[in-house]
């Protein structure tokens, strides 16, 4: 059954809300690695601690995600499946991160406003592809539903 424009707006705020907790994921998950369990190593502060921090956010978002935002969708799915939609929500997670790295450069490029701007004005765009994705891939809402 196909959704009304106020069930999927209401999904959009829920996961707009529930990436809140992934953000706070990554920045906490990034201070510890920088700080403290790579501190010292270019690669490691500055590579492979992102890298870290993001792939901990990615974990967090798909776990709330999957029941709280497309709960009902996931729903009797069989542990095979949730792997799946995992595999397939990193993938569109990792694509995303790379378009809203993009689109920072294009707007300071063509703009020139402050990162903080570029980085939020990204943030938006990314997230409005990000719940596109989710709902008409990831956790599409169809009988068959078979990622």
């Amino acid at each position: 059954m196909k959704e009304s424009t106020v069930q999927t707006f209401w999904r959009f705020c829920k996961h707009t809300a529930f990436s809140l907790f992934g953000t706070a994921t990554d920045m906490l998950v990034v201070w510890i690695c920088s700080h403290y369990l790579l501190k010292g190593s270019y690669v490691g502060e500055s590579v492979i601690s992102p890298i870290i921090s993001f792939e901990c956010a990615n974990i967090v978002n798909f776990l709330i995600s999957s029941h709280w935002v497309w709960g009902e969708r996931m729903k009797g799915k069989p542990l095979k499946s949730y792997l799946k939609h995992f595999l397939a929500y990193n993938a569109s997670y990792s694509t995303v991160l790379l378009i809203r790295l993009g689109l920072i450069q294009l707007i300071k490029l063509t703009v020139n406003w402050d990162m903080v701007i570029c980085n939020f004005v990204a943030m938006a765009l990314a997230g409005i592809i990000n719940f596109i994705m989710n709902d008409r891939v990831i956790f599409r809402n169809n009988k068959k539903n078979t990622i």
